[in-house]
This record gives structure tokens, C-alpha cells and sequence, in this order.
């Protein structure tokens, strides 16, 4: 699919305080988490474990809280509008609270899935992921490394006018900002090599395509 816009960013859009709000629930969930041994891998075959760490290495923990959704998706309307997409989406799976400590990372990927989701009775039963936001919520002060790049992977290899290769959106070293983007481009973060990187992830969904 060809876009004018591969991604749209909204600098530092969610106030300081709001940030720190949703990382101190972000840090006691993930403490409670660890206290009843969510982080375990004994339950995970070591090799599937290693398979994983290839393409991901962070911490992660869900937070659903609807005051989360309410600063997220009114930036999912305004960037579905403003960049011309206009995907047809109607909910938002829970938000991701991620941290990534020194020298993890997650590699290239899309957030799409190749069908729906097949969970009768739930509401993202026969949706697909159309729309992804990231959430930063610290300064590039904060670490070094971690850099959000998205890689269209559209232009003429050929042409060495085309300006191709990975984009890093330079926005995301703010805190508050938040990029929203389609769930097929594919984007990665770079390995954090100082400090703790902490954003927030979230997706959302809508009916396969037409």
C-alpha cells in the first residue's frame, strides 16, 4: 500500500506529570508481576526462550485502564485523519507498559498479523491490528540506544535518489510524544547501551480489509 504518511508524530502531547503517573503503575505492576512469578521462564522450553530473545528482549506488563485509552485514542483519530489513511478501526487492545534496560531490544517487525482474531464472544473476535501508537515516557537524557526506527520498505532499491532505508523519528526521544502509524510498516527499537528506555505500545483494530 502506498502512503503519503508513513507515520505521524504528536511532541510531547501527554504532559510530564501524566508520563510519570503511567510509569510508577507501570513499575508496581511490574513488581507485583515478578512477586508471583510472571517472569519465570521454567515453564518456557529454553530454546523456545532463546528463539524469543532474537527478535525481543524487554519487560512487559498490560495495563487496560481506561484513562490510559483516553489520552491514546483521541491521537489515533486525529492521525488516521491528518495522514490520510482513514482505516475503518473501532477498539484498542489493552495498553503495553515496556521497559528495556541496557542492551535489550526488539528487532524488526510488524504488529500486524497475517488473519484476525478468532475469540467468539470478545471484542477483537474477527478484528485486525490497522493502527499502532508508541507512548515515550522519558527524555533521551534518560538512555542512550533504543532508537525507534520504521522502514517503509517501499522505495526503488535501485534509485539512489529515493532516499530509502530505516527512518529514526527523533520525536520519540521526548517525553510525551507519541507516533501513531500503520500496523504493517514495519519499525524496531534499536538496543538501549545505557540507562532504562520506558514507552507504552498499544494497538488498534478494526475489521479485515475490504
Amino acid at each position: 500500500m502506498n502512503l503519503q504518511y508513513y507515520y505521524w508524530v504528536f511532541d510531547k502531547i501527554i504532559p510530564d506529570r501524566i508520563c510519570d503517573e503511567i510509569k510508577r503503575l507501570g513499575i508496581t505492576l511490574e513488581a507485583q508481576l515478578a512477586m508471583t512469578g510472571g517472569f519465570s521462564a521454567d515453564s518456557m522450553n529454553q530454546d523456545r526462550m532463546q528463539q524469543l530473545k532474537k527478535k525481543r528482549n524487554s519487560h512487559i506488563v498490560w495495563m487496560d485502564d481506561r484513562w490510559i485509552h483516553n489520552l491514546i485514542q483521541p491521537c489515533v483519530r486525529l492521525a488516521n485523519r491528518n495522514a490520510g489513511w482513514n482505516f475503518n478501526w473501532e477498539v484498542s487492545e489493552a495498553p503495553q507498559f515496556t521497559k528495556y534496560i541496557k542492551g535489550q531490544y526488539y528487532g524488526w517487525h510488524t504488529d500486524s498479523f497475517i488473519k484476525p482474531y478468532h475469540n467468539p464472544g470478545a471484542m477483537n473476535h474477527n478484528k485486525i491490528r490497522k493502527l499502532s501508537t508508541i507512548l515515550s515516557l522519558c527524555n533521551k537524557s534518560e538512555f542512550e540506544g533504543g532508537e525507534l526506527e520504521i522502514d517503509p520498505r517501499q522505495k526503488d532499491p535501485g534509485n539512489k535518489e529515493s532516499n530509502g532505508g530505516p527512518l529514526e523519528i527523533k520525536e520519540m526521544d521526548h517525553k510525551g510524544s507519541v507516533v501513531v502509524f500503520p500496523s504493517f510498516i514495519w519499525h524496531r527499537v534499536k538496543p538501549v547501551t545505557k540507562g532504562i528506555r520506558y514507552s507504552v505500545p498499544n494497538w488498534h483494530l478494526g475489521v479485515p480489509w475490504q
